[in-house]
């Protein structure tokens, strides 16, 4: 498997992954909102031979400033299990960190992402619209959430969906 940076050539193969994933349009039209909206900060893909099993996606937050939002993490069903979520994970926080970075957030389940280090605890002084059971941080740089607070707020195509 090889994970490497996404490139224009592979926003319909992103697409069916993402669909496929989760099967449903929302998140999927979250990745092309995003795309599109100029608030992609990284996005990976995995591959399997010529085959793109795996995309994730980091945004910029709207506030706390120098923060990303991690979602989504898509794996085509038949090669979910094997670590290609964690190993995207793991190289995009990789790549966040060595861009200087502060912090990311996400909305999950703490039993997974826990094993990356994030925690409820993290994101718990930030105000959210999201359950606060599921919102997590990670600190990129020691100590760069204690000088953050106040609202936690995503990307505007995060916030359209709410809507």
């Amino acid at each position: 498997m090889i994970i490497r940076a996404e490139t224009s050539d592979d926003v319909a193969r992103v697409r069916h992954v993402v669909l496929s994933a989760f099967g449903q349009a929302d998140e999927a039209d979250l990745v092309a909102a995003l795309q599109a909206s100029g608030d992609v900060e990284i996005a990976l893909v995995a591959m399997h031979g010529d085959q793109l099993v795996g995309h994730i996606l980091f945004s910029k937050l709207a506030a706390p400033a120098g923060c990303l939002g991690l979602a989504p993490v898509s794996v085509l069903p038949e090669f979910q299990n094997q670590g290609i979520g964690g190993a995207l994970i793991r190289d995009g926080l990789d790549i966040a960190t060595r861009k200087g970075w502060q912090a990311v957030f996400l909305l999950g389940e703490p039993a997974y992402y826990e094993r990356f280090g994030f925690t409820v605890a993290a994101a718990h002084k930030f105000g959210t619209i999201y359950p606060k059971p599921y919102v997590m941080g990670l600190e990129l740089t020691s100590g760069a959430l204690d000088a953050l607070d106040g609202a936690l707020t995503y990307a505007q195509p995060f916030l359209d969906l709410e809507s």
